[in-house]
């Protein structure tokens, strides 16, 4: 199926580790193959930032330098059309140390706004535990623990540990679904396959 969520890239570049990170704009949330279509509104880029690019299709990692310091996380604490799921990397432990570390190759494929609104239900809400737990399946502190656990195991799914990122090659994400992109024209497609999908 294809989304009609644009995505936009921006790859920041650490002067001193050459370590590349990207930012990347999709709609996820799927149980299923699904693909992405960069094109889709001909929307323009979430910032005008330095070093702006889709995913790299070359295998070097070169820093292009002028983004120093700048880590994931400050890009996409600033950027309003991503704000919500900048809220949920920050309230997970591993996720925030990661896109705050410059040492770390990452590739974030963030949700907007508008589509994490369309969801039939939060992100930290799983329709069994509704089914086994009731009505409050979130209450009280195992009610929290268990709430906690789903937005990790959704943040993770739209983090993917590599940067750059060739077209064509398939990633895992840090919750376990194969991603990969591919492009046609000016067509950038996202690509995945999720966990428990068969491949």
């Amino acid at each position: 199926m294809k989304c009609a969520t644009v995505l936009a890239a921006l790859t920041l570049s650490s002067q001193v580790s050459n370590v590349v990170s990207q930012l990347i704009l999709p709609n996820l949330f799927n149980r299923r193959s699904d693909s992405v279509d960069f094109a889709a509104h001909r929307q323009k880029p979430i910032m005008n930032i330095p070093n702006s690019a889709l995913p790299p299709s070359s295998d070097k990692s070169t820093s292009s330098g002028g983004a120093g310091d700048v880590t994931i996380s400050d890009v996409i604490g600033n950027a309003r059309i991503i704000n919500i799921f900048a809220g949920f990397t920050r309230d997970i432990d591993t996720i925030s140390k990661r896109l705050d570390d410059n040492t770390q190759n990452t590739t974030v494929l963030a949700p907007l706004n508008s589509e994490i609104q369309k969801l039939p239900r939060k992100p930290w809400e799983d329709p069994e535990d509704y089914k086994t737990l009731g009505a409050n399946a979130y209450d009280g502190k195992d009610g929290e623990d268990r709430a906690h656990r789903n937005l990790r195991r959704f943040v993770e799914a739209h983090i993917i540990p590599v940067s750059p990122w060739k077209e064509g090659e398939k990633v895992e994400s840090l919750g376990g679904g194969k991603f990969w992109w591919e492009s046609k024209g000016d067509r950038k497609t996202v690509r995945s396959r999720l966990v428990g999908s068969l491949d």
